[in-house]
């Protein structure tokens, strides 16, 4: 009997796991199909995107990105919970659990899209050269690598490494206290890695190799020995970089792109000559192509 509670334990574990990287497949095709449909220069930091397609978006990229890193912690809160209703005690299904953990994230894609709304209303005002933008986004990579060696870092990245332990001091039962515990893992995760997200304005919101890049991090930060390491190292390139942006602007992947922070522009259509204009002849042919001249 026990055996078989295990194997059941074991391939509910491994359904879990299977879907949530199923799930995150399927939003990372997405964010490339995205961004090869929005292949065009950035117009600010959100792309001009409204509101609701961005957070539409921020989510897919959550799920993307955040699912496999996630998945430790999300795992142990099944495995408890599915032990829980093998012994006929009450339990909570994991959707619970995950769907408070993407409140979080959604929560901060709002104030992230009105932060970048803003910052881009103040360049417009201002008519920031696009060097000066580009500057602005070294110092955020820079503020990124410094934020990397925090004490605060280090407190939620260690609560994002033990899931086991989280799971023992934070325990709450019923649907209550799976939200609780959602909203309070969710917490700790942004508290580790929101700056990680807010380099990808300056990188490109739709910057797919960026997302890997950070996703990759984030992962080794969260599950490998040496991720404490490996986040140190991260720290010192984000700063490195960030200096080499600020002393050459153009070496930021928008920095073609954030002229268009100033109010954008559009080429305006060809006027054809018409005989108020000097030289019309009041009959402007089509296209605005003028007629060939005898002799010519």
């Amino acid at each position: 009997m026990v055996g078989a509670n295990a194997r059941g334990l074991a391939w509910q574990r491994s359904l879990v796991l299977g879907l949530l990287l199923v799930l995150a497949a399927a939003a990372w095709a997405l964010l490339v199909l995205q961004a090869a449909a929005m292949d065009m220069p950035a117009i600010g930091p959100t792309m001009g995107m409204a509101a609701p397609l961005f957070l539409t978006i921020w989510v897919v990229m959550m799920v993307a990105m955040m699912f496999p890193t996630a998945a430790p912690m999300i795992l142990t809160f099944h495995q408890v919970q599915a032990g829980k209703r093998q012994r006929g005690e009450t339990f909570v299904a994991t959707w619970v659990f995950v769907a408070t953990y993407l409140l979080i994230w959604t929560g901060f894609g709002i104030a992230a899209y009105l932060g970048a709304t803003a910052a881009q209303g103040l360049a417009e005002s201002f008519q920031w050269p696009r060097d000066t933008i580009a500057r602005i986004g070294g110092g955020i990579l820079i503020l990124a690598g410094i934020y990397q060696l925090s004490p605060l870092k280090n407190l939620c990245l260690s609560k994002c490494r033990t899931p086991l332990t989280f799971i023992m001091t934070s325990w709450r039962d019923g649907v209550g206290g799976a939200v609780q515990m959602g909203l309070k893992h969710g917490a700790y995760c942004l508290g580790c890695c929101w700056l990680l997200f807010v380099i990808l304005f300056p990188l490109g919101i739709m910057n797919v190799a960026a997302m890997a890049v950070i996703t990759l991090l984030i992962f080794a930060e969260k599950t490998l020995p040496t991720g404490r390491r490996i986040g140190q190292i991260a720290a010192l390139a984000l700063a490195l970089y960030g200096a080499v942006v600020i002393i050459a602007p153009a070496t930021l992947p928008t920095a073609g792109a954030t002229g268009a922070m100033s109010m954008p522009t559009s080429p305006l259509p060809m006027t054809e000559p018409t005989s108020e204009m000097p030289g019309g002849t009041g009959n402007p042919t089509p296209g605005g192509v003028l007629p060939a001249m005898p002799g010519m």
